[in-house]
């Protein structure tokens, strides 16, 4: 029996002061994958193979992050939308289906409020973008406070223990082999200054929930039920504030879930892409 696999195709977006990089792999409907700060566009190797043989997949690094290049005077993460909106034009995908982890829920928010027309589906994965999660609604506002006091000494351990907080203490007992992995696509993107960015990120995390209403798109907001990095509790939260959009939570995964969970993680968005068809 004759066998094939979806083409790839590698390729660079060439900025004013930087150049992305990016992947294509399978045909059909653009998907588009914006990685979190552990990642690159390796890290979504678990959902091009899958999504691949139906959609047009497309990984790409943000700036600074390996492959990519990094401005001098390092990546800003409000360049992040602008990014990948240069990154769709030259690739001529028109309207996309969007799939953020993490950090890449900066992107995704951005991209998403700055091309209202412009994005069919968002899925926002552990994350709250450049929202601002202490203006979510009650009792989870209150509760964000407590939970990130308890969340620091929760990463605090697992760095003392040698795990990376992003992939989480389960990930580490259970999957070593993907434990180690996670470690290794993380470190390369070794030499920038994620901390910085972390300081960048956080100046940008201004918006209330109900602005990305204006986005117009349905929404996917997805949670770990043992995320040490966002609260798992905010994606039902946000879900509430923007029509068109529900919550999921993947249940024993960490902020990690695409990687730690990718079997789970893949049937809700193929789900929800599937309710848009």
């Amino acid at each position: 029996m004759n066998f094939s696999l979806p083409s790839r195709q590698r390729g660079t977006v060439v900025r004013a002061d930087c150049e992305i990089a990016y992947e294509i792999a399978g045909q059909g409907p653009p998907l588009v994958f914006a990685h979190g700060l552990g990642g690159c566009l390796l890290s979504w190797f678990q959902q091009v193979a899958y999504f691949a043989p139906r959609f047009t997949c497309v990984t790409f690094s943000h700036r600074g992050f390996y492959p990519s290049t990094a401005p001098a005077n390092g990546p800003d993460p409000q360049a992040y939308a602008d990014d990948l909106a240069s990154l769709v034009d030259e690739l001529g995908l028109g309207p996309i289906h969007l799939v953020c982890q993490s950090m890449g829920g900066w992107t995704g928010v951005e991209y998403a409020l700055m091309r209202p027309t412009g994005v069919r589906a968002l899925v926002l994965a552990a994350t709250t973008g450049s929202i601002n999660p202490r203006l979510m609604r009650e009792p989870e506002r209150t509760r964000y406070e407590s939970w990130l006091a308890e969340a620091l000494v929760a990463r605090d351990d697992l760095h003392a223990r040698n795990i990376h907080p992003a992939a989480g203490g389960t990930m580490a007992r259970e999957q070593p082999v993907m434990h180690l992995l996670y470690r290794q696509l993380d470190a390369l993107s070794g030499s920038l200054d994620k901390e910085g960015l972390r300081e960048r990120m956080g100046k940008m995390r201004r918006r209330a929930p109900e602005e990305l209403a204006t986005a117009r798109c349905p929404v996917l907001f997805l949670a770990g039920s043992e995320d040490v990095v966002m609260p798992p509790f905010s994606a039902a939260a946000l879900a509430s504030a923007v029509p068109s959009s529900r919550a999921a939570v993947i249940h024993g995964a960490g902020h990690s879930a695409y990687f730690e969970r990718p079997d789970m993680f893949n049937a809700l968005v193929d789900a929800f892409l599937a309710e848009l068809a």
